[in-house]
């Protein structure tokens, strides 16, 4: 009688350590993956920022300058690309094209004297400045979470349990090549 409470309890506890191990692992991995997703949506948050930013700086620029309208257009288009990406590699290209757009933007603003002293473009220009800064602060942030998402489900005994059930490799946010140069902004 009492071996056989002996086993039955040894069982038990066996059960509730390999419970106790599934359960954990799995929930190691959804906190993870969703680190993953908080931090993404950091990124389109500071995103979205700049693109509200966009348009009140394009029609700043105007006031001082009509004749520059495949400039404006052209920053317009790479607004829109950025609005409708989905995938984290689709943001990363249409933030590079911004990113390319404000620049020409940026540069036609150097030719206005009137324009550069001109408050509303300053402070506009401050806005987009500190947007850009918490741009690249939540890449890093997201990309770190990222490689230690990865590194998690890759690794034993995270690769058990994203196999099982289902984990995927998230995406980096990387940058394409020259994309390194941050928009100059001068004043």
């Amino acid at each position: 009688m009492k071996k056989g409470l002996l086993v039955l309890g040894v069982i038990i506890g066996v059960i509730v350590i390999l419970v106790g191990f599934f359960a954990g692992g799995y929930n190691s991995l959804v906190t993870k993956q969703t680190n993953v997703m908080q931090k993404a949506a950091d990124i389109d948050t500071q995103l979205q920022r700049r693109a509200d930013l966009i348009p009140n700086l394009v029609n700043t620029v105007k006031a001082f300058s009509d004749h520059e309208t495949e400039v404006f257009s052209e920053v317009t288009k790479a607004r829109e690309h950025l609005m409708a990406a989905g995938s984290m590699a689709e943001k990363s290209e249409a933030d590079q094209e911004v990113t390319s757009a404000l620049n020409k933007l940026i540069a036609i603003a150097e030719s206005y004297p009137e324009l550069k002293s001109d408050t509303v473009y300053v402070d506009l220009m401050d806005e987009i400045a500190g947007t850009e800064n918490r741009i690249s602060y939540a890449r890093q942030e997201y990309n770190a979470t990222v490689t230690e998402y990865n590194m998690a489900i890759r690794t034993f005994p995270g690769v058990f349990f994203a196999n099982m059930f289902g984990f995927e490799k998230a995406e980096l946010f990387e940058s394409k090549e020259g994309a390194d140069e941050v928009p100059e902004v001068q004043f």
